[in-house]
């Protein structure tokens, strides 16, 4: 009867502890910075990534962004930045200010 009890309580302790890890994840990716944004696309290339995947790419990490014609419209920190995919090149785009 013991180890029942035991083995529920185990079970608990590592659901609260996966949940602690994922709700840090989030924290953690929402005070995103452009240090940290250029650090996330370097470590990735990708020579056929579209306006629309990077868009979606970015929204997924908690970037605000927004697909426009040829690059992706992103607000960070106040700031606006214009990410164009940029095919061979090493990352998967170039970021300069708009």
């Amino acid at each position: 009867m013991t180890r029942v009890i035991n083995s529920k309580i185990w079970v608990r302790l590592i659901i609260q502890i996966f949940v602690l890890i994922g709700l840090l994840h989030i924290a953690q990716a929402s005070g995103n910075d452009i240090s940290e944004l250029r650090g996330r696309i370097s470590s990735y290339e990708d020579s056929k990534i579209t306006v629309q995947d990077l868009a979606f790419y970015l929204v997924t990490h908690n970037y605000d962004a927004v697909p426009r014609d040829s690059y992706v419209e992103l607000q960070l920190g106040g700031e606006d930045y214009s990410l164009v995919p940029n095919g061979n090149a090493p990352g998967l785009c170039d970021i300069s200010p708009m």
